[in-house]
């Protein structure tokens, strides 16, 4: 497709690399070539030859590539520092090269001169030597453009803007490493987790991410339209029900890492899409479940090197017991009052209000207890806490309490203020669940986006028997932000944003 793209109205420094490129061609010279002949990467160069002292050189010939991000051409030798892309290992390897004079020739050195810019993948092959100064370098006997960059790139030693590294991350990944560290943490994260549960016995699935019915959690979906049925679909929000399909047909430990969609705000803590670990245990319930998040949790630890974080609110530490606090004693020892389940909700109303707690005017007693909770006593909770004995408003998707009346198995695991994950005792009665999920479609019906809706497959797949289970959902990204002390457009790679004006 042909662009429209007015050339004539590009910035200089474009329209000079443009000219280049457009010469490179016109001489026959290839700016883009299929392949170069690496022999060996920047990491193994300074694996094998970092030992040699200032001025030694050796007669060892090597093929080095990279992106050009310090260039100084001065008479007959010049110097460049070229950087090779992040790996498991690294978050990106640096190496000087020296085009000069006596070993490449006049054309050549020239050629490097006239062709090359900053942001250039290059080729250098040479000997392995350390300059006078005792900087290991490739000393070029020839070398190649391997790809010719269009548009400058940033200033390495100019810091971008907030607004620039999220919108730019390309660019951000290039001349910050606290960026391409950011990517190889949290590869390493998700790679802990995985194996974790590997260890544990738990198999990995994918579920479906178009779905007819939204469920298996309380927000509001994206909507879409599936053309070849003629049907209405909708992004999953929650990875809850078909992973415990699939516990029902006999996988009883199983898991997903899976992007999430709910069209809900976005903030220092919330995206629109993120990644959640969510995990169905058979024999299981919410106290195994918490013993399996914990272990998770700690294996990141033990593998990122400490398990004391250091946070924006304090010093973490993940060792010992983590504690455990129920809502109705969390929020009566904040207040300085009894609240229980029979607790009014004008009385909670009117604490919302005191405590400038915002809630509406219909919302019932339940509602404002989470709200009330959420907002006055989770910011509070530093170590690692499961909040526990919620009332039944907070999971539809949970088993009644086993010992105290009105309230379920479930908790929220609160880190440093924030939630990280949830858990809880399946509810596995099918009779009681549809009950649970008719009340929650007739409050969509009344217009709460948020409610889920009946799930007649769902409830289908409970009416053949389930297992007693435990489940958990862990959020990637809010784990990446505990042991990063990062936001959360910071944790992702690419971060929906508001289009630029």
């Amino acid at each position: 497709m042909p662009s429209d793209r007015d050339e004539t109205d590009l910035p200089e420094q474009m329209q000079v690399r443009l000219d280049k490129r457009g010469r490179l061609l016109s001489e026959g010279r290839e700016p883009y070539p299929v392949a170069v002949p690496r022999t060996h990467s920047l990491v193994e160069v300074r694996e094998k030859w970092g030992h040699l002292e200032a001025g030694q050189e050796t007669s060892e010939i090597v093929g080095v590539t990279g992106r050009i991000v310090f260039l100084r051409n001065t008479g007959r030798l010049c110097f460049a520092t070229l950087q090779e892309g992040l790996s498991q290992e690294h978050s990106g390897m640096r190496l000087q090269v020296m085009i000069s004079l006596a070993e490449v020739g006049e054309a050549e050195l020239e050629a490097w001169k006239a062709d090359v810019d900053l942001g250039d993948y290059v080729f250098v092959e040479g000997r392995v030597i350390s300059s006078k100064r005792g900087e290991l370098s490739v000393l070029a006997g020839r070398w190649r453009l391997a790809s010719k960059a269009l548009r400058p790139m940033p200033t390495l030693h100019k810091e971008l803007s907030d607004e620039v590294r999220v919108r730019q991350r390309h660019a951000d990944l290039i001349v910050r490493e606290a960026a391409r560290d950011m990517v190889r943490t949290r590869a390493v994260i998700t790679r802990s987790v995985r194996e974790t549960l590997h260890r544990e016995g738990y198999v990995e699935v994918e579920t479906p991410v178009l779905q007819l019915v939204h469920g298996g959690a309380n927000a509001r979906p994206f909507r879409t339209h599936l053309n070849a049925f003629d049907i209405d679909m909708t992004l999953r929000i929650a990875l809850e029900l078909f992973l415990k399909r699939a516990v029902v047909g006999g996988a009883e430990r199983v898991y997903e890492l899976g992007r999430i969609f709910r069209n809900e705000g976005i903030d220092a803590t919330h995206s629109a899409e993120f990644t959640m670990l969510e995990v169905y245990q058979a024999w299981g319930d919410q106290r195994s479940i918490a013993k399996l998040v914990q272990k998770i949790i700690v294996d990141v630890a033990d593998l990122l090197g400490s398990r004391q974080l250091d946070t924006g609110v304090g010093t973490i530490d993940l060792d010992g017991a983590w504690q455990w606090l129920g809502v109705y004693p969390g929020l009566s020892a904040h207040l300085g009052e009894e609240i229980t389940p029979e607790t009014t909700a004008e009385h909670l109303r009117k604490i919302a209000e005191r405590h400038g707690v915002a809630a509406e005017r219909g919302w019932t007693a339940e509602k404002l207890i989470l709200r009330l909770f959420g907002d006055l006593v989770e910011p509070t909770l530093i170590s690692p806490t499961f909040v526990c004995d919620y009332p039944p408003l907070a999971q539809p998707l949970a088993r009644p309490h086993r010992d105290v009346p009105n309230l379920i198995e479930a908790w929220d695991l609160i880190i440093g203020g924030l939630e990280r994950g949830t858990g809880f005792s399946e509810l596995i009665d099918p009779v009681i669940q549809r009950e649970r999920l008719t009340a929650q479609s007739l409050d969509a019906a009344a217009g709460d986006e948020e409610a889920m809706q009946l799930d007649e497959d769902f409830l289908a797949a409970l009416e053949l028997g389930a297992p007693p289970m435990g489940g958990l959902g862990l959020g990637i990204d809010r784990l990446v932000m505990l042991f990063t002390n990062a936001g959360i457009r910071e944790t992702i790679l690419f971060p929906l944003l508001k289009p630029a004006r």
